[in-house]
């Protein structure tokens, strides 16, 4: 197994990607985001997921759109140990779904899907590609919804913070209210960025102010001002376009806005700090023509703001960021892997900030690569230790189980459980379904529960499952793309000391200590 090499020793130890052998298509890594914005229509129809072929006028989905391209036969994958029929359910002894509230209203379409979660109060918000919906989650057993509200404009990446909601808009709009339509990214007119809405009266949120920023928002972090005055909302775009006026290359750069907390109104973007500056004529990410994508922007970016720390999934490249300075955030360390990482898509530290956790979107999301085909290192987590300020590789985890072919299966979107004294995680898969893993160990991580669905189809490849599996107040609550808001409760004594764990506010990509 290639051991990840920091960037500090210029060592990058590309290699040619033995998965592409094994029916995957050689431009995988370098095309996942439908970053098109409508520019893929010589794309083979038939090779694209239902529901996707309509979002790729938008440049809807993670990275989705890789499953739209030519080549992406998936025929030579070997699923013949997965064995659950749909309709289905296999999982370890020690967790139950307790609730599950379907998709609904104009959130039930195939191709509206749900994407992720925020909490605070008793109350859960949940973005979809065509809006937010709220839930009352008082009684954990038995939420139910108390509005949704329709603002078109995938993935609606949600955060919280006090009175005050953000959604995140990464396709192009026809203007930056609730009541758009898609619009093509080369018209100057076209907007995405972030919205933000006014929650002081959860059940009713009510839309406040929008800022444009330079490729949309694909996903944000919120951090608090030092004063208290202001949230920042750092945003992670990509994927430039010359075509597109506001989305130029070099995209290097995240955006940071500045979101006053009395009167937001006025927020505004205050910088746009170059993370990888360029060295001469040689890019400062990673550049295009080895496994891993090119770095042109970050996808998801993780706040430890106690600790002014933030971790960075940056394509190509994962990065350690100081943010001591809320509005100039600096890089501080970074590495690659680009013998197993094809997309560097998120990160979580652990509660003392000392590991992170990043995650590898192979497939972007659309594909299933969840088998031994693609084996255990490709489409997994990765577990660094941070020493002296840099990042040391010590493993990967993915799930054990085989997924059907007609299954998107990869690491995506979870959160710590706080157990104090231990590193343990609850993270989503798409149709992998949600797994409950212990890497106190960094060298070794284990399994301790599941929860896995069998396949929407056998027939085709509908993209679905979880995409955000989150712990919060003594349950976990998964987004699942297609089924609808999930509830699940844990029996497991290394699990229990979190019981007693009461948290006011949870946004993941915003962590805080316990």
């Amino acid at each position: 197994m290639a051991i990840p090499v920091p960037l500090r020793l210029r060592s990058l130890g590309v290699t040619t990607l033995g998965v592409l052998a094994l029916g995957l298509s050689a431009t995988l890594p370098a095309v996942a985001h439908d970053d098109d914005h409508g520019d893929k229509s010589d794309q083979n129809a038939s090779a694209c997921p239902p529901g996707l072929q309509k979002r790729a006028a938008e440049r809807a989905g993670d990275n989705f759109a890789d499953a739209c391209l030519p080549g992406q036969d998936f025929a030579a994958l070997d699923d013949s140990a997965a064995t659950l029929a749909p309709g289905e359910i296999e999982k370890s002894p020690n967790i139950e779904l307790i609730a599950n509230i379907p998709k609904s209203g104009p959130f039930a379409p195939e191709a509206a899907f749900n994407s992720d979660l925020a909490f605070q109060g008793d109350y859960a918000f949940q973005g979809n590609y065509n809006g937010l919906a709220v839930f009352d989650i008082t009684k954990p057993h038995k939420p139910r919804m108390v509005t949704q509200v329709l603002c078109p404009g995938s993935q609606n990446d949600i955060s919280v913070y006090g009175d005050l909601l953000v959604l995140s808009v990464d396709s192009s709009r026809s203007n930056e209210t609730c009541d758009n339509v898609p619009q093509s990214a080369e018209i100057k007119e076209s907007w995405e960025g972030i919205r933000v809405f006014d929650i002081s009266d959860p059940t009713a949120p009510e839309y406040v102010s929008a800022v444009e920023t330079k490729c949309g928002s694909h996903t944000h972090t919120l951090a608090p001002s030092k004063d208290g005055r202001a949230v920042y909302a750092y945003v992670s775009s990509y994927a430039p376009n010359p075509k597109h006026p506001d989305c130029q290359p070099p995209h290097d750069l995240i955006s940071v806005v500045k979101v006053p907390l009395s009167s937001p109104e006025e927020a505004a973007v205050v910088n746009e700090p170059v993370l990888f500056p360029a060295e001469g004529d040689i890019a400062g990410g990673n550049p295009a023509g080895n496994y891993s994508r090119e770095t042109v922007g970050c996808h998801d970016l993780t706040a430890y703001a106690a600790k002014d720390v933030m971790a960075g999934a940056c394509m190509g490249d994962g990065v350690l960021i100081d943010i001591s300075d809320r509005e100039n955030p600096a890089v501080t360390e970074w590495v690659r892997d680009t013998e197993n990482f094809a997309f560097w898509h998120s990160a979580t530290f652990n509660n003392a900030a000392t590991k992170v956790v990043f995650t590898d979107e192979l497939g972007g999301g659309s594909g299933p690569t969840c088998n031994p085909t693609i084996g255990q290192t490709k489409g997994a987590d990765a577990i660094y230790d941070i020493v002296d300020g840099q990042l040391e590789f010590r493993s990967y985890f993915k799930i054990p189980r085989t997924q059907a072919n007609t299954e998107n299966c990869v690491a995506h979107n979870g959160s710590l459980i706080p157990v104090k004294g231990r590193d343990i995680m609850v993270q989503a898969w798409y149709q992998g379904g949600i797994s409950v893993w212990d890497f106190t160990d960094s060298a070794n991580p284990k399994e301790i529960a599941y929860f896995d669905r069998g396949p929407l189809s056998t027939e085709r490849l509908i993209v679905g499952g979880s995409w955000s599996a989150y712990w919060y107040n003594g349950h976990i609550y998964s987004s699942d793309i297609q089924k609808g808001f999930d509830v699940f409760k844990v029996n497991d004594p290394r699990v229990a000391p979190a019981l007693k764990v009461r948290m006011d506010e949870l946004n993941v990509q915003s962590q805080t200590s316990y």
